[in-house]
């Protein structure tokens, strides 16, 4: 499947089809299988829920499945209490919301680890089941927006590190080849490509390339993909390719008034879904590598001259 996205009009299209957004996960760890079967089913329905009988047990499931959205621990179990498990998931993983359920008062431990961020909330029991179901939303929430305002953060040192590397490469570039490779190298290390390649068109043919990522040779100028991109000047996404060993191909035309200098082609093994900010990011760097690519080619001749 092919899409054409007009270089200057809003992209909105993903290189995947959209899936339904998958269950957040959840672990419940309680040394009553009574209490873990309740929570259990409690929260299955609204979350992919993981299951530990104790902290210790708790901290393995974690190094096996990795990162959940909310953590509910009882406090008084054998061999580890909730508030001693609950702060050595903290190192790894800073962004879990972290429920502490207690059946008695120990404000000490509890005060402590609220105090010092390793517990979001404290229930008492036996717990509402409502309350609990709306605490765990309202963590829920927060963990999201927590992943969310850390991604955007990440995503602004990302983009301004690629404008910022392409301005630096026709900077101190000597010819227009030595543009190439660091071009490739940063594009496919922004976007996470497997193989990122840019191909320089002068005169309307194909000439000098460079790649990153997996080995071998994308065949751009047989590539139907890439002629359409050239003939519209305009980005293509496929999300059937024609080399089976990449589940999405998106192709950019390099241009400067209406003349398509290069194309960057960026390959994945699996499907991946791009947000419109990341598809306008492409149309905007790809200006930028129009402008370096340009810029070397003067310093070439006027050096040659």
């Amino acid at each position: 499947m092919e899409y054409a996205i007009p270089e200057l009009e809003p992209i909105s299209r993903q290189l995947m089809n959209l899936d339904r957004p998958k269950k957040a996960k959840m672990l419940v760890v309680d040394d009553e299988p009574d209490n873990l079967d309740l929570l259990y089913r409690t929260f299955r329905r609204d979350f992919n829920v993981l299951k530990a009988e104790s902290g210790i047990h708790a901290l393995k499931l974690l190094s096996e499945e990795g990162e959940v959205a909310v953590i509910i621990s009882d406090q008084r179990m054998p061999e580890m209490k909730g508030t001693e498990f609950l702060s050595r998931t903290v190192p790894n993983f800073p962004d879990t919301m972290r429920i502490i359920l207690t059946g008695f008062t120990d404000v000490e431990d509890l005060v402590e680890a609220i105090n010092s961020g390793q517990v979001y909330k404290y229930i008492t029991k036996p717990w509402d089941p409502n309350e609990l179901k709306a605490v765990v939303q309202r963590a829920a929430e927060t963990y999201e927006l927590l992943k969310q305002r850390t991604e955007e953060l990440r995503r602004s040192q990302s983009q301004t590190a690629l404008l910022s590397s392409i301005v630096g490469v026709a900077q101190s570039a000597t010819s227009v080849e030595s543009t190439l490779e660091p071009i490739a190298t940063a594009f496919g290390q922004n976007f996470l490509a497997d193989l990122c390649t840019i191909q320089l068109i002068e005169n309307g043919a194909f000439t000098n390339s460079a790649t990153y990522g997996a080995s071998g040779t994308s065949d751009i100028a047989a590539s139907s993909l890439v002629k359409e991109a050239i003939a519209s000047q305009s980005m293509q996404v496929a999300t059937e390719t024609e080399d089976p060993s990449f589940g999405a191909h998106l192709v950019v035309p390099v241009t400067l008034r209406g003349e398509v200098l290069a194309v960057l082609c960026l390959q994945w093994k699996h499907p991946q879904s791009l947000r419109e900010d990341e598809l306008l990011l492409l149309h905007l760097s790809a200006q930028q590598v129009a402008l370096a690519i340009t810029c070397s080619r003067s310093a070439y001749i006027a050096v040659a001259v």
